[in-house]
């Protein structure tokens, strides 16, 4: 347990951190941020995977094949950190990589079969996580949640 997580414990019924904290947006944001995180990449480790992988199984079957520097700029992925993410699907064939007939300099990223299929797998391990992060929330609160953090960091996004 984190410090803060030991904060916002409660002891006896009555909780620990001071109420003004716990109106803060940024803190709660922050907070259920650290829950998010743990309990995704637990439970996509048991899954032999990490969140970088489901992000670029993802977008390749979402956008089609790529080059090494789109991957990154479709997932937020570092280009010095995509490449061994890239290494660790290919031994595993979950991605396929062939020189770019346009540039030999390049590789163009292809999702394999094997890859379609464990991201399908990937994609009931999430919604099985995320049923248990907003367990709290009915399907319409899960929804409106969804829609209002895609806001919030669509503005964001855009004035950075």
């Amino acid at each position: 347990m984190t410090r803060a997580e030991a904060a916002d414990a409660p002891d006896a019924g009555v909780l620990k951190t001071p109420d003004r904290l716990r109106r803060r947006a940024s803190r709660l944001l922050s907070q259920l941020t650290l829950r998010s995180d743990r309990l995704i990449t637990e439970g996509l480790a048991r899954a032999n995977a990490t969140k970088w992988h489901y992000a670029v199984l993802a977008s390749l079957q979402d956008f089609g094949p790529g080059s090494q520097a789109e991957l990154s700029r479709r997932t937020g992925i570092y280009r010095s950190d995509m490449v061994g993410v890239l290494t660790e699907l290919a031994e595993r064939d979950l991605v396929e990589r062939a020189p770019d007939p346009g540039d030999r300099r390049r590789n163009i990223i292809t999702i394999s079969t094997q890859g379609r299929r464990h991201l399908r797998l990937l994609d009931k391990v999430l919604d099985d996580l995320h049923d248990e992060l907003l367990a709290p929330l009915c399907p319409a609160e899960r929804d409106q949640f969804v829609q209002l953090l895609t806001r919030l960091l669509d503005h964001h996004t855009q004035i950075s």
